[in-house]
């Protein structure tokens, strides 16, 4: 497969043990070797790069097939209409879960059981994430669903891989036992959680316990009620226990919404998109299951797809108390989703916050954009943002990112402000900056769709020495005030 060299400071999208982290799958190779998937192939205008559309479904279905095959020696198929996963993505999961599960950070639970095993809520008829941990890692799983085509196809997939049969159980959610949460979510005092920014394991984000924050957010997403299936609680069985539970949720509240990108077609069904309610009301059941299960799974974890409601649900972990909580995220071509982790053990490890160091990442939602706008228009006002104050800024229209470099003068220049009777005055961020030792400043702006009318914007710094703590979050804080005036509706 071709080789495509990571530029230098480019953050990855792809977790560093991924197959695909320096090998992207090479469809012209795939072509030559299976003649099931040459059809699907075609050329750019100037003959080089290899293409699939990534509107049909039979195309996308059948990269995942040869992909499975040629790089994991899986056989695999699904029926029309079910939900075709990304297998880089879905591997950037199983790999997370590994760094979790070596940190340390929460102890291992000492038991008779010498296998990892894992537990994947609705494993869907495509199987995927129990194939994957199990043929990449050798974890045991159990994996559960719902309806009759999900658990004969996930059978199926299965028993075409008789090397993993010993490792993979499909169970059947009992519908006849509808979820309910038999107690109530604790919001005894003092079981809050207390956000630190730390670094290690490549995590974004880790919030730990029991010191309660000076002023819980109140938000409004947390009151959804999930009335579906049994999610954990009347599926797991009595003693049993588990090292973590994995999850892609139905993101949607509706199946027009979980259409509206015409961009890609992975199929879905309902049962696999929607719930009343979506993603928020779905993993608000699994965080009300895990307060009952406890210590019954070392983690918790699952996948979100909106930024707000990672908000939401890390404040509703607090509520109930958890002893930590990580958060991640996976970037797939132009989508970006988030991953979340939870646990209830004792931590093993004392985390200490690096309190005073600048956050290397730093994103927001650019949300009531007008049909006629697009990721390409947001990227163009980035550029001439900074090029209006003499930076050198460089716009990549195929990566959605505009990489910028700023002088130590033009820093500064952006870090002062006018008070409301027209003065400027500096901004106080620390002494270097009192003194003027302002160095350049290189950073990285990217574009992600979410959903219609909604982009994420995601702004990286690009150097491992930081210029002046503050200095990076400040600047990306005044693009958003120039980007939010610009397109957004509600500012208007």
């Amino acid at each position: 497969m071709g080789h495509k060299k990571r530029k230098r400071g480019e953050r990855a999208t792809t977790h560093p043990r991924n197959k695909y982290f320096d090998n992207p799958p090479d469809f012209s190779v795939l072509a030559s070797k299976y003649s099931t998937f040459a059809p699907y192939v075609f050329y750019s205008g100037d003959g080089r790069r290899p293409k699939i559309d990534w509107t049909d479904f039979n195309a996308t279905r059948e990269l995942t097939r040869v992909l499975l095959h040629h790089d994991h020696g899986l056989n695999w198929w699904i029926p029309d209409g079910q939900l075709c996963p990304t297998v880089p993505n879905r591997s950037n999961y199983i790999h997370w879960i590994e760094d979790l599960l070596s940190s340390d950070i929460v102890p291992k639970v000492q038991d008779d059981r010498n296998c990892i095993r894992g537990f994947d809520i609705g494993t869907g008829a495509n199987c995927i994430y129990p194939l994957l941990g199990a043929s990449l890692m050798g974890w045991k799983f159990v994996g559960s669903d719902v309806t009759d085509v999900a658990l004969e196809w996930a059978e199926k997939n299965l028993k075409s891989n008789p090397h993993l049969s010993e490792l993979i159980e499909i169970r059947r959610v009992n519908m006849e036992n509808p979820s309910s949460s038999k107690e109530k979510l604790n919001d005894e005092p003092g079981k809050y959680g207390q956000c630190k920014d730390v670094d290690f394991d490549n995590a974004d984000a880790a919030l730990i316990g029991p010191s309660p924050p000076s002023h819980l957010p109140v938000h409004p997403g947390v009151g959804k009620i999930y009335n579906g299936p049994p999610i954990l609680v009347g599926v797991v069985k009595d003693g049993e226990k588990f090292d973590f539970c994995m999850c892609n949720p139905p993101f949607f509240e509706t199946m027009e919404e979980a259409g509206l990108n015409p961009k890609t077609s992975c199929g879905g069904t309902m049962q696999e998109m929607v719930c009343p309610g979506g993603e928020n009301a779905f993993i608000t059941r699994i965080i009300e299951d895990s307060v009952q299960l406890r210590e019954s799974f070392r983690w918790y974890t699952s996948m979100v797809g909106r930024k707000t409601n990672l908000k939401v649900l890390i404040s509703k972990l607090w509520e109930v108390g958890a002893t930590i909580v990580k958060t991640t995220d996976f970037v797939q071509g132009q989508t970006c989703r988030w991953g979340l982790a939870w646990s209830f053990l004792p931590l093993s490890k004392k985390m200490v916050p690096s309190h005073v160091a600048e956050k290397n990442n730093m994103s927001f939602m650019l949300e009531g954009l007008q049909r006629h706008q697009s990721a390409i228009d947001v990227l163009q006002s980035v550029e001439s943002y900074f090029c209006s104050i003499g930076a050198s800024s460089k716009l990549d229209s195929a990566s959605f990112n505009v990489d910028v470099t700023l002088s130590g003068k033009q820093c500064k220049s952006i870090m002062k402000t006018r008070s409301q009777n027209g003065n400027e005055q500096d901004i106080p961020i620390s002494a270097n900056y009192c003194s003027g030792q302002l160095n350049d400043m290189r950073l990285r702006v990217s574009v992600f769709q979410q959903i219609p009318g909604t982009l994420l914007v995601r702004g990286s710094l690009l150097q491992k020495e930081i210029p002046v703590s503050g200095a990076f979050s400040f600047i990306f804080q005044q693009l958003q005030e120039v980007l939010k005036s610009k397109f957004s509706k509600s500012t208007r």
